[in-house]
């Protein structure tokens, strides 16, 4: 069996083939789809792939898979702390996945399926779109305060607010401006009903989502996003493991016989829309609405 180590950047990942203890192979592959099946097509069956989790190693592993006895996910973090070099390239990193894995050293993280995949791809999308929707609703704000017109006492973007913004007294740049900014809220706010639609239709044919909107304050948008981060939650081994993924324990600083330290929470968990319990306040505003 042969240890295959990929170091993943966005256009191309170096490679390091590493046989009987030594590295034989040192070349690069370009990140395209046709590129990535004619290097698969020249591994081993019996070869096992390692590469860091990066935005475009869900693809890698769906590619490679047919051609190998396994595509293993390397925590980045992790590999760092273990795998710390004076010399630090490409070809270096490479082999050090390599010579991890074929160790047994390798920090590994979850593959996850298709569905979970395209969940999460879903819930990151209804974020994108929240955030799309407050930077339309902002500059709105803006050219009325570039004119200076003076705050609307109610809700600025309902039904009477909108009257009252045809109503203002703006020159006709100004006000054409005005309403290129509020046809782009209707079309992601359209866009938002659809994405919730979906998300919303998920929820309630999930038990798992079902389970969790019974908490008080737990919409099925928070819940269908929870359980996209989450996966397969057979993979914690304990709740306080899958609370530690989010980063929602505290740090703990302790040293020979003095007593253990706890500080504030980590926050060092995944970067995926998280549950509305986190500590940063645009990824809780994000998820619980606009």
């Amino acid at each position: 069996m042969r240890s295959i180590g990929m170091d993943v950047h966005r256009s191309f990942a170096q490679v390091a083939v590493l046989s009987d203890g030594a590295v034989t192979e040192n070349f690069r592959v370009d990140l395209e789809h046709d590129a990535v099946v004619a290097f698969g097509r020249t591994l081993r069956p019996d070869d096992e792939v390692v590469l860091e989790a990066t935005e475009n190693t869900a693809a890698i592993v769906r590619l490679l898979t047919p051609f190998v006895a396994r595509v293993v996910i390397a925590n980045p973090l992790q590999v760092k702390a273990i795998a710390h070099a004076r010399v630090k390239t490409d070809k270096v990193d490479a082999a050090i996945l390599a010579q991890l894995h074929a160790a047994g050293f390798l920090p590994e993280v979850w593959a996850a399926d298709d569905a979970t995949l395209a969940l999460r791809r879903l819930v990151s999308e209804r974020v994108a779109v929240v955030r799309s929707i407050r930077r339309a609703k902002s500059r709105v704000h803006a050219v009325l305060h570039a004119n200076l017109i003076p705050k609307y006492e109610g809700h600025l973007f309902g039904k009477g607010g909108r009257r009252w913004l045809e109503k203002a007294p703006l020159p006709k740049s100004e006000r054409d401006l005005l309403r290129r900014h509020l046809d782009e809220l209707d079309w992601l706010r359209a866009r938002l009903e659809g994405l919730e639609r979906d998300l919303i239709a998920f929820a309630l044919d999930d038990a798992r989502t079902r389970k969790l909107m019974s908490v008080a304050g737990i919409s099925a948008v928070i819940a269908t996003a929870v359980v996209a981060s989450i996966g397969d939650i057979e993979r914690f081994a304990t709740p306080q493991k899958l609370a530690s993924y989010f980063g929602l324990t505290p740090r703990v600083r302790q040293s020979g016989a003095g007593r253990a330290i706890h500080g504030r929470i980590s926050s060092m968990g995944t970067r995926r829309p998280a549950p509305c319990w986190s500590r940063r306040r645009g990824r809780r505003r994000a998820l619980r609405g606009h």
